[in-house]
């Protein structure tokens, strides 16, 4: 398993990022500064993916696990849309870039021009979702974009040995909220949702992983927005 050096939570650079994938300038990565009504409000509109970094703590494992087990022992088989894109992640600290590639790629009306995303997304279109994982560990100007942006941060890219840190990528598809993350072996259904409460319901899902770890606040929250003017 190869390591990559980790992206920061950094909106800037992560627009940067997307558009050199290819993505529309018209869009771009946003902070989200508070999870209320109101300042939910200002996002420049559509809101078309919440990304949360969040840590990784024994909190979060332990219900990361309950939930697989729960899943993967229901009655009914896991049942997701047929254009749901979903993959795991399988390179270490890949976690920014496969969040941001969850939010693009499930989202048929974000304009992806000719370059790395489009020449990944139609390779992969038929792969199982650890193919897919596999196959971006595999793939040579992924890794030189990442490894190259993830040293615009502001802080020390080199120092990654310790990161607790992980991204996932929240979105509406065929008006069900799901929660898309690498490190889990399924989509997570999140219940019904439509575009015009996609942003408080997904900001709800954020309140929840801040509420199993109430005393830390090491959360960050972004949207992938339209570019504002």
């Amino acid at each position: 398993m190869s390591t990559w050096t980790p992206l920061e939570s950094n909106p800037e650079v992560l627009t940067k990022y997307i558009h050199k994938l290819g993505v529309s300038p018209s869009w771009s990565i946003t902070d989200v500064i508070g999870l209320d009504e109101e300042l939910l409000a200002m996002l420049p509109q559509p809101v078309k993916a919440l990304i949360l970094l969040f840590p990784i703590s024994d909190a979060y494992e332990k219900h990361r696990a309950e939930e697989h087990e729960r899943i993967k022992s229901a009655a009914e088989p896991l049942k997701t849309p047929a254009d749901l894109f979903y993959m795991r992640q399988f390179t270490h600290n890949a976690c920014g870039t496969v969040a941001l590639i969850h939010s693009v790629a499930n989202n048929k009306d974000i304009d992806i021009g000719d370059g790395v995303l489009k020449n990944f997304l139609k390779s992969c279109a038929n792969m199982s979702p650890d193919e897919r994982g596999q196959a971006l560990e595999k793939d040579k100007a992924f890794t030189e974009d990442h490894q190259m942006l993830a040293q615009e941060g502001q802080t020390d890219a080199g120092n990654y040995e310790t990161v607790i840190h992980h991204f996932i990528s929240l979105v509406n598809i065929d008006n069900t909220l799901y929660e898309l993350d690498g490190r889990k072996s399924y989509p997570i259904n999140h219940g019904k949702t439509s575009d015009e409460t996609f942003l408080p319901d997904a900001a709800r899902v954020c309140k929840e992983f801040m509420a199993r770890d109430p005393d830390d606040m090491r959360f960050t929250v972004l949207a992938l927005t339209a570019t504002q003017e």
